[in-house]
């Protein structure tokens, strides 16, 4: 009997595959038999993590907020593989820790690009072909940016939101055309991007940690688990819905900790 979780024969494109939350995901999708291409700003970083995979993966360099780059990796994924079953939209950028009053213009206005418009033009371009075949899956990276405020980090809070609800509204406009929409909002992960915030002392991981209720960060793997639920027929009557991935973290309330730590 098929596994419900076998990506045999499926072709899967993910923007920002080459680090982080995509690369997981791409190792996830192609662990279960998934034809994956590995799209990433720098094509030679994308390429060099499609070969990682193996054989019968493709990297691929583009900006997302470009929409002729938009249409290339698309493009190129159908002549790669013959079809296109699931988007994964994880293409982003890091945010800034500065004072509202000292945020510029065109920092606010690349993250909207890349997070938000980025997400929208790759859905649009993907659906042309999935609604060919009446059958695809989309999954947007939001973020507990996406359901709660992060101070400070406005462009990212509010591009975050925005995810979600043209989640919802992709969703609801090709539900149809049998192509599902979703959305996926992970707390801190242990991503090179947190590491390095980490690093910095913009983030203390010990209090995030006692702030969780699972008392740990996650791991991008946890991520990438949640698509390969959603992207599978485990989930074919899910559409339009924001799967948080954070061990507790936005559930919590209280004002004392969550969890106890020793370290």
């Amino acid at each position: 009997m098929r596994d419900d979780t076998d990506f045999h024969g499926q072709a899967v494109l993910i923007t920002g595959g080459a680090s982080g939350i995509g690369w997981a995901a791409a190792r996830a999708f192609a662990q279960r038999g998934a034809h994956v291409m590995v799209a990433d700003l720098k094509e030679d970083t994308a390429t060099g993590r499609a070969s990682e995979l193996g054989g019968g993966h493709r990297g691929i360099g583009g900006d997302v907020s470009n929409e002729a780059a938009v249409d290339r990796m698309v493009h190129a994924t159908v002549e790669a593989f013959g079809r296109l079953d699931v988007l994964v939209n994880c293409a982003g950028l890091p945010d800034t820790f500065v004072p509202t009053v000292e945020q510029t213009r065109d920092h606010w206005q690349r993250l909207i690009d890349v997070h938000l418009t980025g997400t929208f033009l790759m859905a649009k371009r993907a659906a042309v072909e999935m609604i060919r075949h009446r059958h695809g899956v989309i999954l947007n990276i939001s973020s507990i940016a996406g359901t709660h405020a992060l101070p400070r980090r406005n462009a990212y809070t509010a591009a975050k939101h925005g995810v979600v609800g043209l989640t919802k509204a992709l969703a609801c406009d090709w539900g149809q055309d049998g192509i599902r929409v979703n959305a996926i909002a992970p707390g801190y992960i242990r991503t090179p991007l947190v590491e390095g915030l980490i690093e910095q002392g913009k983030l203390d991981a010990k209090v995030i940690r006692r702030r969780t209720p699972m008392g740990a960060l996650l791991s991008p793997d946890d991520v990438a688990s949640a698509m390969l639920f959603l992207a599978s027929p485990l989930a074919r009557m899910i559409t339009g819905t924001v799967v948080t991935v954070d061990g507790g973290y936005t559930a919590f309330g209280s004002p004392n900790d969550a969890a106890i730590i020793d370290d």
